[in-house]
């Protein structure tokens, strides 16, 4: 077919010289300058770039400019975007560490069995913050409340120099908190009871008393060992925003009952880092740690529940009275 051929009716096609030509008569000719004129054309654009597709004259993907005729952005590299994974991956954990969870190792035996040497608890961080206090039955996490002689720490539960190395490595580590800090004298023990509330434990095999109830502790204290017989103490009365701690193994664990000295055994509930809530390594001691049931006995909050009824029973008083006025001021006759 001739380039450029109309669709009319069998007229002949004029060329610019003005010569008439027939359609079919000259096709050879045409055909032959056609055929010359892509032949030079082909070889024109081998010669001075790559050559299009004829079926769709589409550039390749690779060569494609984006809107406005700007180059596409290339991928930055793994080993580029490496540091700034890091640095984000740091500043997460050390946001968690402040405010959600930070993790402590145990240094002594002092709760066996519920906890062992060596292992590895998450502390609760964040409900603390929102004004949630202690309560009886949990384990928790909290600074040495003494200094000096009235420090409740023992020389076996003290830091180890490990050498400049093993400093710098606990150091990076307790910063985003997978370990304690070596500066940082933490203890751990169960709170038994809270502010408000009398403890006691006459010893002979006698159970803890709190407000006068009796603790079953035999599912957490260790085995073999009596609630307080290596240490009995009288009634103490613990003061407000104060807790009573004691160790599940008794009988190695130097905690409130020694030390009456100091806030009357007492930790300050400032002192508190947080609830322990799990043990999370080793993988084959995996656990939570719950409050025991028997912290959750009828009466033992007796001191907490008489306080509204003591309330009621004041504002009562007034009320009942100003009732009698009224009626005895409507049945007295007037004069």
């Amino acid at each position: 077919m001739a380039v450029g051929a109309r669709s009319g009716h069998g007229e002949p096609e004029k060329r610019p010289g003005g010569t008439d030509e027939s359609p079919r008569g000259d096709a050879p000719e045409d055909a032959a300058s056609f055929q010359a004129a892509r032949s030079a054309r082909t070889a024109g654009d081998t010669a001075d770039g790559p050559v299009e597709s004829e079926s769709d004259g589409v550039t390749p993907a690779d060569d494609a400019e984006e809107p406005g005729g700007q180059q596409p952005k290339k991928q930055r590299s793994f080993w580029k975007e490496l540091p700034i994974l890091v640095g984000i991956a740091l500043v997460l954990a050390l946001l968690i560490k402040t405010f959600l969870v930070q993790a402590f190792s145990i240094p002594s035996d002092s709760m066996q069995n519920t906890l062992q040497r060596g292992d590895r608890v998450l502390v609760d961080k964040l409900t603390p913050w929102f004004g949630s206090k202690p309560e009886r039955g949990e384990v928790v996490v909290f600074h040495d409340p003494g200094k000096g002689d009235q420090s409740w720490l023992g020389p076996d539960t003290q830091q180890q120099n490990s050498g400049p190395f093993g400093r710098g490595v606990q150091q990076v580590l307790s910063f985003v908190g997978l370990m304690p800090s070596a500066e940082e004298k933490d203890l751990i023990k169960r709170v038994i009871a809270v502010g408000g509330d009398t403890v006691e434990c006459q010893g002979q095999g006698g159970p803890v008393k709190v407000n006068g109830k009796a603790l079953d502790e035999k599912s957490y204290i260790f085995q073999g060992n009596s609630p307080c017989d290596d240490k009995p103490f009288a009634p103490v009365k613990v003061p407000k925003d104060h807790i009573w701690v004691m160790g599940d193994h008794r009988q190695d664990s130097l905690d409130s009952r020694y030390h009456p000295d100091l806030y009357n055994g007492t930790v300050p509930v400032k002192d508190v880092v947080g609830r322990a809530f799990s043990v999370a390594w080793p993988i084959d001691r995996w656990s939570f740690l719950p409050v025991p049931g028997t912290f959750d006995q009828p009466g033992l909050n007796a001191a907490a529940a008489a306080t509204p009824a003591a309330l009621g029973l004041a504002g009562a008083v007034p009320l009942v009275l100003w009732r009698r006025r009224r009626i005895v001021g409507k049945t007295t006759p007037k004069g």
